[in-house]
Formats: structure tokens, C-alpha cells, sequence
């Protein structure tokens, strides 16, 4: 079975974490949440608090499957700032591991070259950030193994594509009829 991470700063974008969070777990994904702090309480953008499952130095990345960066502010800046998040990142991409970004997070990829030649999107603004991308509109984009979402309103679309890729169209299918969508 496969295994994601999903990493949380303080200023991360509830709505794509905990949305994205929820909607893999209704896949029966194995979801493990991850502060890139010392301590697990980590406080949203919108003040909203919340415990992850582990601290960044606890984790085997060897062991996950799939990243998963929720967006905000400045969630997506304290993880462009972290190390260790970058060392992680760069060793998914260079052994071929899915990397998925929504909203403002994408520019820690363009940041490490993970982007360079390949489509991705983000949160209007930040197009910039997404050094060497062939920036398009849409609202998800994978290339590869990397995954964009634009932003909070589209977490849905870009959950269940994270949902399709590690479990295929027919569980997707299932969590997105059992969402109503």
C-alpha cells in the first residue's frame, strides 16, 4: 500500500491539507500528517490549529510513497525554507517518487529546479516562483510525477487526481460519487 506524507507549516492553507487529507483517506490511502517544526501543534493561516502525527525528524521518507505540500501563506514559505524538506524533496524527484503542490507550495519546486521544462500551475501570482515551468491555467497538472493544483476551491480536483494516480480511476471514481461530485 502506498504511503504519503502530507507536510505542514505554520500558515499552511487548511482547506487544501485537511481536504486532501480526508479525501485520501476515504481512498483507504495511508496518509501520515508531518509538521517540518520541532513539535506537532501547527497553526494555519486561517488560525486554525491542528496536531500532526509526527515531527519532520521522525520520518522514514524512505518509507513514503507520495509528498504532499498544502499551500497558504506563509505555510508555502516556511517550507521553502526548511532544509530538510528541500534535501527530502530532491531525493523523491531524483528516485522518481510523486511530489504534489497545491496553491502557492509549487514554488518550493521551481525554487529546486523540480519544475524545469515541465507544465505546472499555481495560485495566480506566483507564476514567477515556478522557475523553468510551462506555466498553464488548469486547474490540476501532472507531469510526470510531479502534481500542481491551482488552489483552496479546486482542492477536490486535485485530491482526487492524488487519489487516481496512487489508487487508480476506480477508486476515484467510488470517493468521488460517495463526495457527490
Amino acid at each position: 500500500m502506498k504511503k504519503v506524507s502530507v507536510l505542514l507549516a505554520n500558515g499552511f492553507e487548511e482547506i487544501e491539507a485537511l481536504g486532501t487529507i480526508d479525501i485520501l483517506r476515504r481512498a483507504e490511502i495511508q496518509v501520515q500528517t508531518v509538521s517540518i517544526h520541532s513539535h506537532r501543534e501547527v497553526t494555519g493561516a486561517h488560525q486554525i490549529q491542528v496536531t500532526a502525527e509526527k515531527v519532520f525528524e521522525e520520518v522514514d521518507f524512505s518509507q513514503v510513497d507520495v509528498l504532499v505540500l498544502p499551500g497558504g501563506m506563509p505555510g508555502a514559505k516556511n517550507l521553502n525554507e526548511h532544509e530538510g524538506v528541500k534535501r527530502v524533496l530532491k531525493d523523491f524527484a531524483a528516485q522518481d517518487k510523486y511530489i504534489a503542490a497545491i496553491c502557492a507550495a509549487p514554488m518550493v519546486l521551481g525554487g529546486l529546479n523540480l519544475l524545469d521544462g515541465k507544465k505546472a500551475t499555481c495560485y495566480p501570482g506566483f507564476e514567477p516562483e515556478l522557475i523553468g515551468a510551462k506555466i498553464t491555467d488548469k486547474p490540476v497538472v501532472t507531469d510526470g510525477k510531479i502534481i500542481t493544483g491551482k488552489g483552496p476551491g479546486l482542492v477536490f480536483d486535485f485530491a482526487l487526481d492524488l487519489v487516481e494516480k496512487i489508487a487508480g480511476i476506480a477508486t476515484r471514481q467510488e470517493v468521488q460519487e460517495g463526495l457527490l461530485l
